[in-house]
């Protein structure tokens, strides 16, 4: 049987980082020194291949111009390698990984992002355990095909779906959870697939990926005591097309008269208003109240269980292509794409 192999992309993060000796702080190190810190890597039945972004960035500065990077970089190897571990900053990570989940079209190999809470050279370091088993689900293939032919989030011995996670914890080992989806895997003595929940492709296509986005879009974040005149100047900014609009439990927002006008002139000027729960769980569900029930008559789409990484994410994806109408727009927001909602 061939050998499994899999790039391995660097675009930064903690997990390769250093401390200065001068400052004290954390700074990049060369990309290379992974493979000195983990010898482990050479005990592999499996190719591997790395990259490594020129200049490695903090996901704090991660824009779509690095997913198209990415996207990018995976189209042009897709078919060299059989799977491939992105190691990128926790902070924006399910941004990142719900990002390409909508970007691939025809998506059959494995993408796996992975990175850490201690840098990869210090003695209690999750880099290498985060590293070695990404690599591991990565090249795994079952009656010679992929396991997890997906975009997923490999931390701390569970793997999750890439859109439905989110990062809970900035200390913790186990710094994400999928709260409305099960995990794909759990690490132990052996890998456990949750073979159920993976997604599979329907059918064998040349990899697509589509790169047009906008970021003409933001979030408003419901709070008790929001004043209209904030409210207002939000949905009033110049440019904006589209607008996360994070409520309370099952969609739920204030039946004040200005805010239900504020909201119908928005979308009657065509502003598309994606409803997610502020809850780190559950769903909305615009029919269970009135106060929610408002939001459904003025035109507010109810995103479901979708996390608010991916609605940002998918709304941003939807309004950079200029083939869809804002009608298009606001079915596809309602349609599972790539396995981000319940329906």
């Amino acid at each position: 049987m061939k050998k499994s192999s899999v790039l391995l992309i660097y675009t930064g993060g903690t997990i390769g980082m250093i401390n200065d000796p001068e400052t004290g702080a954390l700074k990049p190190f060369n990309f290379g020194q992974l493979f000195a810190e983990i010898p482990e890597l050479k005990k592999f039945d499996i190719e591997i291949d790395s990259y490594a972004f020129e200049s490695p960035i903090d996901s704090s500065n991660v824009s779509p111009k690095i997913w198209v990077q990415l996207a990018k970089l995976i189209q042009s190897n897709y078919q060299r390698y059989d799977g491939f571990v992105i190691l990128h900053g926790s902070d924006t990570m399910a941004y990142s990984a719900s990002a390409l989940s909508f970007m691939f079209e025809n998506l059959a190999k494995p993408v796996i992002f992975t990175g850490s809470q201690l840098p990869i050279g210090t003695i209690r370091t999750d880099g290498k355990e985060n590293l070695i088993t990404a690599i591991e689900i990565a090249a795994a293939k079952e009656n010679d095909q992929p396991i997890v032919p997906e975009v997923a989030i490999y931390f701390e011995y569970a793997l999750y779906r890439g859109n439905r996670t989110k990062k809970i914890s900035a200390e913790n080992f186990d710094a994400f959870d999928s709260p409305n989806y099960p995990k794909l895997a759990e690490a132990g003595v052996s890998i456990k697939y949750n073979r159920s929940a993976i997604r599979k492709p329907k059918k064998e296509l040349d990899l697509i990926v589509h790169d047009s986005w906008s970021s003409e879009v933001g979030f408003l974040k419901l709070f008790p005591g929001i004043s209209e005149v904030f409210f207002r100047n939000v949905l009033g900014q110049k440019g904006l097309r589209g607008i996360v609009l994070e409520t309370y439990g099952s969609g739920n927002a204030p039946d004040e008269l200005w805010l239900q006008n504020a909201l119908k002139e928005a979308i009657d000027n065509s502003l598309v208003v994606l409803n997610v729960t502020q809850c780190s769980s559950g769903r909305v569900d615009q029919f269970k109240y009135e106060t929610g029930a408002h939001l459904e008559k003025i035109g507010v789409i109810g995103g479901e269980d979708i996390t608010a990484e991916a609605a940002i994410t998918k709304l941003m994806l939807l309004l950079g292509d200029p083939s869809l109408s804002i009608n298009d727009i606001k079915e596809r927001l309602q349609e599972n794409l790539k396995g981000e909602i319940s329906c």
